[in-house]
C-alpha cells in the first residue's frame, strides 16, 4: 500500500457503486483486508502509508482505532446493500501494516468480529494477520486464535544481523524461532516473509536467510526483492552514496538461490515471490488479488475493489476517522476500470501463478508470441502446448517482460 495515493475521479460520499459492480457478484468470492497503519519505528525501505505515535498528531489515537475501522465494517456493509450487491459471506480477511499487532490483540478481535456479524464467513476461511517478531507474545497469539485467526505473517525479513540494521528492523534474529513456536502452540499456521538485495547483504547473508527461515519449517515463505522507494530513508542514503545501489543481477541470483533451496525443502511455488508447503497452504487472500476477486479495504490508505471499480481511502488517520464520524465514506477517490484495462491486469496477475494463463484469452498477436516464448526458455513447453502459459524459472524472472510480449500495445 504505497504511501502516495493515486489520481482519479472523485468518490461519492454516500459510498454508492455504479451498477457495474454488481454485475456478476454472486459469482465472485468477497474478501476484508484491514490496514492497521501504525508501527513502533518507520523502517528505511519502507513507502506504506504508517505512522509512528509521534508522527499522528492529535484525533488519531490507536487506542480509539479499532472502534473507528469496525465503524467503517458497518458503512461497507451498507453501502454495499445500497448498491444491489448480493450479500456473500467473507472468503478471507487479512490484517496488514503498518504493523496490527501493535494493537492489543482484543482490537484486532473486535474488528474482526466486526465484520464477522456483519458479513458472515466461509466456514474454514483463512483470517491471517501479519506481524513483527518483536509484536507478539505467547498470550496475544492464544488471543486471536481464540477470535478465530488461523493464520500469522511474521516480517522476518533477514537472519543476519547487518543486514537488519540497513533495513532498520527493530527485532533480533534470535526472536523468530521463539514467534513461529509460539505461533503454532497456539494452532496458528505460519508464513515467513524474506527481503532479498539489501544493500550490503552478500550471497552467503541470504544464503543464511533462507536456511535459517527453512529450519523452522513454516507452512510459507514470501522472498520479496528489496524496491527502493523514492521519498524513503533508504533512497536518500543511497543517493548520498552512504550505501551500495541496488543491482538486478544480484536480485536475480538471489531469486534463483531462494527457488532452489525453498523447493528443495519440500515447497512449491505457487506466485512468483511466494511458495507453500502444499496448495492448501497457499495465501488465499493474496490470491483472491490475483485471481480478480471482490474485496473492501477498511482503514487510512485502504484500496478496495469491487466489480472492476477500484477506490482508496484517505490516507491519515486523523482524516480517516473524521469522514466516518460524520457518516461519510472515507475514500478519497476512485476509479471505474474499462474491459481492456480489467483484461491487462488479468493478464498480468493470472502469468504470475503457477496454474498459468490461459492462452486461448490472449487476443491474435499475443497467441503468436507463445512460440517465441518457448524458443526462449520462458514458458514450460509442455503446458503450453496444451493451451496454458506457465512460466518457468527463467520466465519468473522476467515475468513483467513475458507479459509485456503477449499484451497488445
Amino acid at each position: 500500500m504505497p504511501s502516495v495515493l493515486p489520481l482519479g475521479d472523485p468518490a461519492p460520499s454516500d459510498g454508492l457503486l455504479p451498477a457495474q459492480a454488481a454485475e456478476g457478484a454472486a459469482d465472485r468470492a468477497f474478501g476484508l483486508y484491514v490496514h492497521i497503519p501504525f508501527c513502533a519505528v518507520r523502517c528505511g525501505y519502507c513507502d506504506f502509508n504508517t505512522y509512528t505515535a509521534t508522527e499522528l498528531g492529535g484525533g488519531a489515537s490507536q487506542d480509539a482505532y479499532a472502534a473507528t475501522a469496525a465503524s467503517e465494517v458497518e458503512f461497507a456493509a451498507a453501502a454495499l446493500d445500497a448498491s444491489g450487491l448480493p450479500p456473500r459471506p467473507l472468503s478471507t480477511v487479512f490484517f496488514g501494516g503498518g504493523t496490527p499487532t501493535l494493537l492489543p490483540a482484543e482490537d484486532l478481535a473486535l474488528i474482526l468480529s466486526a465484520a464477522v456479524d456483519r458479513w458472515g464467513i466461509v466456514p474454514g476461511a483463512e483470517i491471517t494477520t501479519e506481524a513483527n517478531p518483536d509484536s507478539v507474545t505467547p498470550e496475544s497469539l492464544a488471543v486471536l486464535k481464540a477470535a478465530g485467526f488461523t493464520r500469522v505473517s511474521f516480517g522476518m525479513q533477514s537472519a543476519v544481523p547487518h543486514v537488519l540494521k540497513v533495513l532498520d528492523r527493530t527485532h533480533s534474529p534470535a526472536r523468530v524461532p521463539e514467534v513461529v513456536r509460539w505461533a503454532r502452540d497456539a494452532g496458528l499456521a505460519v508464513s515467513l516473509d524474506l527481503i532479498y538485495g539489501t544493500p550490503g547483504e552478500s550471497m552467503a547473508d541470504w544464503r543464511t536467510s533462507l536456511e535459517t527461515a527453512l529450519s523452522y519449517e513454516a507452512d510459507h515463505i514470501s522472498a520479496y526483492a528489496l524496491i527502493v522507494e523514492d521519498g524513503t530513508k533508504l533512497a536518500a542514503q543511497i543517493r548520498r552514496g552512504q550505501v551500495p545501489g541496488i543491482d538486478d543481477d544480484d536480485h536475480a541470483a538471489k531469486y534463483e538461490l531462494a527457488d532452489q533451496l525453498i523447493t528443495a525443502a519440500g515447497l512449491g511455488w505457487y506466485e512468483v515471490s511466494n511458495w507453500a508447503r502444499t496448495p492448501e497452504q497457499a495465501c488465499q487472500h493474496n490470491l483472491a488479488y490475483w485471481q480478480g476477486d471482490d474485496w473492501w479495504g477498511i482503514g487510512p490508505g485502504a484500496h478496495s475493489h469491487v466489480g472492476g471499480v477500484r477506490w482508496w481511502n484517505v490516507k491519515h488517520p486523523t482524516a480517516y476517522a473524521g469522514r466516518l464520524a460524520q457518516s461519510a465514506s472515507p475514500a478519497a477517490g476512485r476509479e471505474t476500470l474499462d474491459t481492456e484495462t480489467r483484461n491487462v491486469e488479468r493478464v498480468m496477475l493470472t502469468a504470475r501463478l503457477n496454474t498459468g494463463l490461459d492462452i486461448a484469452s490472449l487476443g491474435p498477436a499475443g497467441r503468436h508470441q507463445v512460440a517465441g516464448l518457448i524458443a526462449d526458455s520462458l514458458v514450460e513447453p509442455t503446458a503450453a502446448f496444451k493451451g496454458t502459459l506457465i512460466l518457468t524459472l527463467k520466465g519468473r524472472l522476467l515475468a513483467d517482460a513475458v507479459v509485456r510480449r503477449i499484451l497488445p500495445d
